[in-house]
């Protein structure tokens, strides 16, 4: 009797010391904000953590100087949200093996990893399929890998603050994508394909090293919200035009494109066959020239939604072909005589709001 006391009093000062080391926090809590005082020595959470707290759905453990999330979380079937901002995070193993295929990659909705030291978007965050909501913000990203295409649920995407130089295409395969923020790093250009984003309706770029955008952004008619301030765009109608002079093999496919000369595939050598497949008509329709590796950039502001007027990327045959798409006047005083000094002010006013937010 007195030993079955013994074990039953053992139990029970067992238990208490748990409640203390959780703070006083019930089992069937649904939502946790960590106390910096749970976190070991080594970085990381109790390994007991998912059997104290079964029926997590909310767990915030940001600014509790994390450096690693082990396998102590991948049990927390029911938890949808994962905030671990502002920590140490980042180095390799600090995210857990087999993230994507445990009953927490099955539930997770919502992964917060801003403010820490990844230098890489982690290969098991990639495996999430069911993520709905990602931010890595204010990390030391340098690029954005093709495989965020495997995000397939992702409708947030916050990249903001990194040291990113490009977009890849592959972004532009994420059907349910909605907001995506791009601000304060060192894009230099937009890949056209991000058009294909029919979802998105809020798109961040400020603070960039943009110097136009792509025609396709045109096909984003649900976007609502457009910010490009801090970017070397152009904020008045210029013409920025360079030219390389044609090749003399381009010359040729020119003539043989704008004259229809017949020819068929046992005529020419399979180079020249695949050169010719890549000849690319004029935008101009009054022109009906077309082009091949030489051609005119031309920077020019067309109506984006009745709106905003943006600064977009033209490419024509050559330097005497003038874009349909042009913007007025060739210069201040030929600027349409059907516009008054109150209209191209009113102009100047719908352009600030999308260069400058």
């Amino acid at each position: 009797m007195a030993e079955e006391l013994g074990q039953v009093e053992s139990e029970a000062s067992q238990a208490d010391v748990e409640w203390r080391v959780r703070g006083g926090a019930e089992p069937s809590s649904r939502r946790l904000v960590l106390p910096p005082s749970w976190v070991s020595p080594s970085g990381g959470l109790p390994p007991e953590f998912s059997s104290w707290f079964p029926a997590l759905e909310v767990l915030d453990v940001s600014g509790t100087g994390l450096s690693l999330l082990g396998p102590e979380l991948l049990g927390l079937a029911r938890l949808h949200t994962l905030l671990a901002k502002n920590n140490r995070l980042g180095a390799a193993g600090s995210l857990p093996k087999g993230l994507a295929g445990a009953p927490l990659g099955l539930s997770l909705r919502v992964l917060n990893l801003s403010g820490n030291r990844f230098t890489h978007v982690p290969a098991s965050v990639l495996g999430l399929r069911r993520l709905q909501s990602l931010s890595l913000g204010s990390n030391r990203l340098h690029s954005i890998p093709p495989a965020i295409q495997e995000l397939s649920s992702l409708e947030f995407l916050y990249l903001g603050g990194n040291f990113i130089t490009s977009i890849p295409p592959e972004l532009a395969n994420l059907p349910s994508l909605s907001y995506l923020v791009l601000c304060d790093n060192k894009i230099q250009s937009i890949p056209p394909q991000l058009a294909q984003l029919h979802s998105l309706r809020s798109l961040s770029l400020h603070n960039n090293l943009l110097t136009y955008l792509p025609r396709e952004i045109l096909n984003l008619i649900h976007l609502e919200e457009l910010s490009l301030r801090g970017n070397p765009l152009v904020v008045r109608f210029v013409r920025d035009l360079t030219y390389n002079p044609p090749s003399l093999q381009e010359l040729a496919g020119r003539t043989i494109k704008t004259r229809n000369v017949h020819y068929v595939p046992s005529d020419l050598p399979g180079n020249l066959l695949r050169y010719l497949n890549l000849a690319s008509n004029c935008p101009n329709p009054k022109c009906g020239g077309v082009y091949f590796d030489s051609c005119v950039r031309q920077i020019k502001f067309v109506d984006f939604c009745g709106k905003y007027r943006l600064p977009l990327m033209h490419y024509l045959c050559s330097p005497e072909c003038s874009s349909p798409c042009s913007s007025g006047s060739q210069s201040s005083t030929s600027q349409s005589e059907s516009d008054s000094e109150d209209e191209a002010i009113v102009a100047a006013r719908r352009m600030q709001k999308v260069l400058l937010g």
